[in-house]
């Protein structure tokens, strides 16, 4: 991390406002600062915003108020495209792979904007998921959600973002793949990847989190160091326990569709 009192954001957004439908405002408000290395987490409850913020930074959402800067320069209103050119990475939670192409051909896509990157970006990603290099020629359709994962976050990867965003990478996963998951976030952000994730499993994502926002009706309610909002009694009885119940549930239910994944032929 960088000392945030001498240095420029990454990205920051500044009151912001924005929304899906006219009139109708799901951020009211939202202030969060990422700085140079940062692992930010995101967390609340369902409706309060979250991954707005996400898509409202990555120009699919309506601004109508507030900033967005990174780097100091206001991207409020840049479509997704410019956005990948200045830097910023997206991984969706859902519908987050190309299913009819191959692993690498999903990776390829991340660097379309400059395919003579390829190789050296492939490199990277490769040892982040080592996992993914066997299996290169097969069609990211017959993975399952755990590895369809790691293909979203490798192809935002091969771009070399200056933030990485990530909406719910744990969502509709297995326990066990929910802690992969975790680790791999940890790993890219070890890196020295700056990442903003909006997560629904509010103590994992604290966990490694360098400072978290709890957002609640579209406003930045709380902040502090992951650690300080696990211990926080206020954040605890508020939300970490409907949360956790939340989560919880999920998982059962992930759990007990999951399925082997198809090895490639």
């Amino acid at each position: 991390m960088t000392d945030s009192a001498t240095s420029t954001p990454v990205l920051e957004t500044k009151d912001l406002v924005a929304g899906y439908l006219p009139g109708v405002n799901i951020l009211n408000g939202c202030s969060i600062v990422a700085n140079q290395g940062d692992l930010i987490g995101i967390i609340g409850p369902n409706g309060a915003g979250k991954s707005t913020l996400l898509k409202a930074v990555f120009g699919q959402v309506n601004v109508r108020g507030g900033e967005i800067l990174l780097h100091g320069e206001e991207i409020s209103g840049l479509k997704a495209d410019k956005l990948v050119t200045k830097g910023v990475g997206m991984v969706p939670q859902n519908n987050n792979v190309f299913p009819s192409l191959t692993i690498e051909e999903n990776l390829e896509m991340g660097v379309f904007q400059d395919p003579r990157s390829f190789k050296e970006r492939f490199e990277f990603v490769a040892g982040l998921f080592p996992e993914l290099v066997s299996r290169r020629r097969q069609r990211a359709g017959s993975l399952s959600g755990g590895e369809r994962q790691m293909v979203a976050m490798g192809r935002a990867l091969m771009m070399d973002p200056s933030v990485l965003l990530l909406d719910e990478p744990s969502a509709g996963l297995s326990p066990v793949r929910q802690d992969e998951t975790f680790l791999r976030v940890a790993e890219i952000n070890s890196h020295g990847v700056t990442i903003v994730m909006v997560e629904q499993n509010a103590r994992r994502c604290l966990q490694i989190s360098h400072r978290a926002y709890v957002l609640d009706q579209g406003k930045d309610a709380y902040t502090g160091t992951g650690r300080e909002m696990l211990n926080d009694p206020k954040v605890i009885q508020l939300y970490l326990g409907t949360l956790a119940t939340d989560v919880e549930e999920k998982a059962k239910t992930a759990s007990q569709a999951t399925v082997e994944p198809r090895q490639a032929e």
